[in-house]
């Protein structure tokens, strides 16, 4: 009988993640998927939920295009890859005429399930926003299963009951796997590259990002108490077990049953047959998805604790002798009859406060505040996430809060009491975030609840060692045999150490019943616009450079493909088939019926078509130099890259310069400069719906768009915003692009382009979020699909995008202590595997009103209003979202003061945790999203709120209330040493002109841009020795860059930017500017504090807000 193998050393390390990979083996490493050459990428993935314009998602949207709306039809024409656009032309006759080779991709494997599937989006009233508020005031916001006055798009869904997540189309194995079910490997990989933006130069410090997750699992708590009477004796049978390992006493359903995995449904195909929808049946479904008796007991009182859970261990591990019984074989573990509890700590979230409430004790998080005295409330340092009231042991065992945060971290027990509060109850995740460090599981086996599929996480609960209690839906389960053999100590019966129930977040390579195809081949495609305004900003000249120097950056594979699509009045396909000794630009004119010439030829492998691809990219940038061609055909582009990609998936990259004005897609201004922020702001929506149609076509053949728009003039991104919103893409806009007008644009494109080809990307992915019964989830913030009511579908997802739920108290969470949430993401990485991300959340449950103000989030919950002011601005108008914003600081504060406050003092009183709440609020108004007055470009303005949609809520905290840095006398002291550099940490200072001096110079970081303000007084050291200037007159007017000198103070000033700028996926340019220059107004207008033209002073809006609190 073999031993289980010793767990390897960690492996070396992966050269894009800058982290090591420590795997854990249950005997010989067979599966050559999980060698450190292919897992260095650890995928990572940021998913988003409904986007900008959710109200427009019809309630079914077909996926597939009607028949014969993609003829093949028109003329092309071939020419060599040249300077000149003649060329040999072919004519065909009729439809058809030429042939049109299919794509013929040898790994792709069978297409997606038709759109027909998509679940359509359920339009829900629009209602008040606050608990309480009158129906008939549309600027307030009610916190209850009511959306907030949501668009289509955003459905309204309970999520407790129906769990899961679907995988788009997995694999039928992993690429490559030899692995036989009884190999199991552990290990912990890196998520992915850190931050690939370095914008400093080589050997510069890098930020620190996030806390690494640990990499090591930690030896865990022994097991509580003594084993069941008599202990667990091991009866060693003569003989080895033969077969596969036994598996629990509940049959499993076939895995094409509806009941099996993610709560699968049928659906109707666009030919009428019935098929299973391959998502929700992939990834499992929720309460109501299975049809087994739930054997849990009546009395769901939890005074139990969490923390040990068993995760599934790998079959191998059921044939495994015990450890120090060589030879022995072993047999199930005997119990007494009777559930055998394992004492744990006690949970709550209650018992801290309660016990401090008898000793007449307030916890500062309930200290009154008068806002109106109290002005230096601005903390120095960076703000943190509020650490849930939860036993220590759990709290260490929790979610890191900037993966997965919650708006209250006390979760009230009853609807009436969070209505009450008058504050909302939501999520906001990162889930694909860059990790340091990430555990990494390979098993067959992957542990779930029978019931609601939840995964094993370290917060349910044992009630022997052979039976887990589900800690959402409450179902006990059987522990697998196989999950009893903990590889990371090699001792059998101990699953409560396994790194499944250690690791709030974790991955597992999922296996081949994850997968409805093999995993797709990484597959790009660049879109270029090449009229003549578009080859007039030389943008194409960057991004070609960009791509060539970072081609062998790109992640993926062997089978990794790309292909190149450019286009004006007519669309140029580049065929880059092998034996050509250059490109062949293949011209199609007929953009009303768009066909695909040579399809074989215009994908094709990255490695084997390398010098061709780099010819390519050397040559576009000049053939179009010439170009008198001003139309933009940018819709028939999008359905040619639809129809080239459809085979397979992947990702789009497109860009633009102008309005489209030819063809399907085709627009006209709408802009009115004197209306930019009218009352009624109807250019918020979309004029055509050209682009969310294409886009859910794009979606269910897993396929992503991103755009990249470079426009001095309206392009309406209202508009051409949603391919790439549905799509599960992003939208970059770098506003009045040119490369010699606008030189720092070109800096910003070259980084973030860097960031954007070289960063990982997880393929054909689903997410589902789950949470305790008793809650559920209503609408979804961010750029997905939401597929099946609770299944966001993405296409693609990448480790900047962010999303956001809104939550309601369905049932009442009586003798609940705990409740937990989880996201589940299932995606295949650009190696080509499979892989399921998790994470969990635990937070307390509380009975009162002190309890759910100790708990708020102020930054989650201003991150939450944000995008439901988003929502709110389309729906109804930019005014109606500006109104709720305020009355949902002057509900929650109206309630506090009547409902928690003893005694009733004059002023403007706020609990401590909610003190910088009208400040967050007023910064929100004073955001290019949602500020009054004429001066916000419409596309702008968009823009802004496309990131309040898609941005992780660190991200979106710093561009709605900059922070504030003096930077003149930088100095050693408490600053942070990274890899041998010094990062000073000066505090953070009040966004008001009373803070500035002119003796001094600050830094304003406003997230996508950074102001450096120097005062006319400013000391000479400073001038001299950081601006490398002899004058303060002498700096100038433009200057965006700092020397990089020999002294102290550049060295300490330097390090401190270039940090500030390695924690984020996107370049801030640096502004340098004189007190009179011209760049003043838009420092000045970042001054949260200060009054401007078109908004209150900070303490004039508390003013107003005392007043309504105070009626």
């Amino acid at each position: 009988m073999a031993q289980p193998g010793r767990p390897p050393a960690a492996v070396g390390h992966s050269g894009q993640n800058g982290a090591g990979e420590q795997r854990y083996t249950n005997g010989p490493v067979q599966n050559s998927l999980v060698h450190s050459s292919q897992m260095s990428d650890g995928q990572g993935y940021s998913s988003a939920v409904p986007g900008l314009y959710s109200h427009q998602v019809p309630a079914k949207v077909p996926l597939q295009p009607s028949s014969g709306q993609y003829n093949f039809g028109g003329s092309q024409n071939v020419s060599p890859l040249s300077n000149q656009r003649s060329g040999q032309t072919i004519n065909r006759p009729s439809m058809g005429h030429t042939s049109v080779v299919p794509l013929q991709h040898a790994s792709s494997g069978p297409q997606m399930l038709p759109p027909s599937q998509n679940s359509a989006a359920v339009p829900s009233s629009s209602s008040s926003f606050v608990p309480g508020a009158h129906n008939a005031a549309l600027s307030n916001w009610q916190y209850d299963q009511t959306p907030m006055s949501q668009p289509t798009g955003s459905q309204t869904h309970h999520f407790a009951h129906i769990a899961g997540t679907a995988s788009t189309h997995p694999s039928l194995s992993l690429s490559g796997s030899t692995n036989p079910p009884t190999s199991h490997q552990y290990t912990v990989s890196p998520g992915g590259p850190p931050l690939q933006n370095s914008y400093m130069k080589p050997g510069s410090v890098p930020a620190p990002v996030n806390r690494p997750l640990a990499s090591v699992f930690p030896p865990a708590r022994s097991p509580p108490g003594p084993p069941p009477v008599g202990g667990p004796t091991l009866v060693r049978p003569s003989a080895p077990p033969v077969g596969p390992p036994p598996t629990s006493s509940v049959p499993h359903p076939p895995l094409n049953s509806a009941s099996n995995h993610e709560g699968d449904v049928t659906a109707t195909a666009s030919d009428g047959s019935l098929v299973q929808n391959s998502y929700d049946a992939i990834e499992g479904g929720g309460f109501m998805a299975t049809t087994f008796p739930s054997p849990a007991p009546q009395n769901l009182n939890l005074g139990r604790s969490i923390g040990y859970s068993y995760p599934t261990l790998p079959p191998a591990y059921q044939s495994a002798s015990s450890p120090g019984a060589p030879g022995m074989q072993s047999s199930p573990l005997q119990y007494p009859a009777g559930s055998q509890s394992f004492p744990q700590p006690a949970l709550g979230g209650n018992h801290l406060t309660a016990s401090m409430g008898r000793l007449s004790l307030q916890p500062e998080g309930l200290r009154p505040i008068n806002l109106l005295q109290e002005r230096n409330i601005l903390p120095v340092t960076p703000l943190q996430a509020p650490v849930p009231n939860l036993h220590e042991e759990i709290q260490k065992l929790n979610c890191n809060p900037e993966l997965f945060r919650c708006t209250l971290t006390n979760i009230p027990q009853t609807q009436a009491l969070l209505n009450k509060a008058k504050l909302p109850l939501g999520l906001l995740l990162h889930p694909f975030k860059d990790l340091s460090q990430l555990p990494v599981v390979t098993s067959s086996t992957i542990v779930r609840c029978r019931s609601c599929r939840t995964y094993i996480n370290p917060f349910v609960s044992f009630l022997d060692q052979r039976r887990w209690k589900c800690n959402l839906c409450y179902r006990v389960n059987d522990v697998p045999e196989e999950f009893m053999y903990n590889p990371v100590t090699r001792v059998y019966g101990e699953p409560h150490k396994r790194p499944e129930v250690q690791n709030a977040t974790i991955e597992f390579m999922a296996p081949s019943e994850y997968m409805l195809r093999p995993p797709q081949p990484p597959v790009y495609l660049f879109v270029f616009d090449v009229s003549h305004n578009a080859i007039e900003t030389g943008y194409l000249n960057t991004v070609c450079k960009t791509l060539l120097d970072n081609l062998d950056l790109l992640p993926g594979n062997t089978r990794t493909k790309i292909g190149f699509i450019t286009f004006d009045s007519t669309i140029h396909f580049y065929s880059l088939q092998e034996g050509l000794s250059q490109p062949q630009m293949l011209i199609v004119s007929d953009i009303e019926d768009v066909f695909i010439p040579m399809p074989e030829n215009l994908l094709v492998n990255l490695n084997e078509n390398k010098e061709l691809i780099q010819d390519l990219l050397r040559t576009l940038p000049q053939m179009f130099t010439k170009s008198l061609e001003t139309q933009s055909a940018l819709g028939p582009a999008l359905q040619a890259a639809f129809k080239l990609m459809s085979p397979t998936g992947g990702r789009i990259s497109v860009f633009q310069t102008q309005l489209p004005s030819l063809g399907v897609g085709a627009l006209k201004s709408r802009e009115e400069p004197n209306q930019r922020a009218a009352a009624k702001d109807i250019h918020l929506t979309p004029s055509t719906d050209f682009y969310k149609k294409l886009a859910l076509d794009c979606s269910g053949q897993q396929v992503a768009v991103d755009l990249f728009l470079l426009s001095g003039q309206y392009s309406d991104l209202a508009s051409l915003g949603c391919i790439s919103r549905y799509s599960a893409g992003s939208v970059y806009y770098y506003q009045s692009y040119h490369h010699q007008h606008n030189p720092v644009q070109v800096e910003k494109l070259q980084k973030e382009l860097k960031r954007y080809v070289t960063r990982k990307i997880g393929f054909e992915a689903v997410m589902r979020i789950r949470c305790t019964k008793g809650l559920s989830i209503h609408t979804f913030h961010g750029n997905f699909f939401v597929r099946s009511t609770d299944l966001l579908s993405l296409p693609n997802v990448n480790p900047d995008a962010g999303y956001a739920v809104q939550m309601s108290v369905e049932e009442s969470l009586t003798d609940m202590p705990v409740v937990s949430f989880q996201s589940a993401l299932l995606y295949t990485s650009s190696k080509g595997e499979r892989r399921i991300r998790v994470h969990t959340m635990c937070l307390p449950v509380v009975t009162t009103l002190s309890d759910v103000y100790l708990g708020a989030d102020v930054q989650a919950i201003t991150g939450l209003l944000a995008n439901m002011a988003v929502d709110r601005s389309v729906s109804a108008s930019l005014s109606d979202a500006r109104d709720a914003l305020v009355n949902a600081v002057i509900d929650s504060l109206s309630a506090y003061r009547s409902l928690v406050l003893s005694i009733q003092q004059p002023g403007l009183m706020a609990p401590y945790s909610l003190r910088l709440f009208p400040l967050h609020v007023l910064a929100l108004l004073k955001q290019k999203a949602f500020q009054t007055g004429t001066n916000i470009r419409l596309d702008e303005r968009i823009f802004t709120m496309c990131q309040v949609k898609n941005q992780p809520l660190i991200y979106l905290m710093l561009m709605t209330h900059p922070n504030l840095y003096r930077v003149d006398n930088l100095t050693d002291e408490g600053a942070l040493n990274i890899n041998d550099r010094t990062i000073p940490q000066p505090p953070i200072l009040q966004l008001s002109v009373e803070k500035l001096s002119r003796d001094g110079a600050y830094l304003m970081d406003a997230g996508s841009v950074m102001f450096m303000w120097v005062g006319k007084n400013c000391g000479q050291n400073f001038i001299s020795q950081v601006l490398g200037v002899p004058s303060y007159a002498s700096i100038p007017q433009n200057m965006t860059h700092l020397p990089e000198l020999e002294t102290a103070e550049s060295i300490r000033t330097i390090a401190f930017i270039s940090w500030l700028r390695e924690q984020r996926p996107f370049f801030p340019i640096l502004y340098i500017i004189r007190d009179e220059g011209p760049l003043k107004s838009s420092f000045l207008q970042n001054m949260i504090e200060d009054r401007t033209e078109s908004a209150l002073s900070y303490y004039e809006f508390l003013l107003h807000i005392q007043q309504q609190v105070n009626k």
